[in-house]
């Protein structure tokens, strides 16, 4: 999809994607939309105030059943628009060979 050959950078969705944001312990969720997405990192819209949300690492859930999902962290906030990026198992610290695997899709 890349024009440089390079293989697909970042994939936009010219009317979003409906898509929940959700607190690693579950208490909270909030529906967003998914404007942008590549292997390491999205952009999302957030509605109404994201104020009291503990946004430092958190689940995308990319359906409905919250099957597939990533683990995130803010990286920027722009009004209602949000850049995030996806944790894997090499950013966080090894706690063995079972412990290191953080996403489900």
């Amino acid at each position: 999809m890349a024009e440089d050959g390079k293989g697909a950078e970042r994939v936009t969705f010219s009317r979003g994607y409906d898509v929940c944001i959700m607190a690693i312990d579950g208490t909270w969720r909030r529906d967003c939309k998914l404007n942008a997405i590549s292997d390491t990192d999205a952009i999302l819209t957030v509605d109404g105030s994201i104020q009291g949300l503990n946004l430092k690492e958190f689940f995308l859930l990319l359906s409905s059943t919250g099957l597939a999902y990533r683990r995130c962290e803010l990286v920027r906030v722009n009004g209602a628009e949000m850049d995030i990026q996806f944790l894997r198992g090499k950013n966080r610290k090894k706690r063995g060979a079972a412990g290191g695997r953080d996403e489900a899709a």
